[in-house]
């Protein structure tokens, strides 16, 4: 596996007040994946890799990410909302619908970081990851998915998307840890 300079990292939906059905399910699937993700993100930053969140906007309709935060926090998603949120130098926007390329500027930003190589995380990954890459394959971009670093409200159907993005987006699903060994 190389290692390009080309890469970023997609943060998918994870500032989430997770209240909908089966969200508590999710909130605790979701717990799991944090970790991956934070030394994803370390590995992102020692390798000069943008690390973007893509995030649904609760209807505040603003990239702020404080407001977003406030709106989303609650006994469920507080814990993880404070573990993952984004820093002041990761990108932060937001999306109306499933796909983080739908109605945004992230495909702007992508090309303006000169970037050929993303690795999607987030959750769901049946849902929103599954959709985002569907729109970065439409998009030529080469895609990577940390299967341990999504998740959705069951295995199954998270399986099935890793399953049909491998074989229909030709994404290259792999682990956390595959890439933060990467040299």
């Amino acid at each position: 596996m190389s290692k390009p300079n080309n890469t970023a990292l997609l943060i998918v939906d994870m500032i989430n007040n997770f209240q909908f059905d089966m969200g508590e399910h999710l909130a605790e699937k979701t717990k799991q994946i944090v970790p991956r993700i934070l030394s994803l993100k370390k590995h992102a930053k020692q390798n000069n890799w943008p690390i973007i969140y893509i995030n649904d906007h609760y209807g505040l309709w603003k990239a702020d990410i404080d407001a977003i935060r406030k709106e989303c926090k609650n006994e469920i998603s507080s814990d993880i909302i404070d573990s993952i949120s984004p820093q002041k130098e990761d990108y932060f926007l937001i999306k109306p619908k499933h796909s983080a390329f739908y109605e945004t500027a992230l495909h702007t930003l992508l090309t303006e970081l000169q970037v050929t190589r993303l690795i999607i995380t987030g959750i769901a990954g049946n849902i929103c990851v599954l959709f985002t890459a569907n729109d970065a394959y439409m998009r030529e971009y080469s895609i990577m998915i940390p299967k341990d670093c999504t998740a959705s409200n069951n295995d199954e159907d998270n399986d099935f998307a890793l399953t049909m993005m491998e074989s229909v987006l030709f994404a290259e699903i792999t682990t956390e840890k595959q890439i933060t060994s990467e040299k």
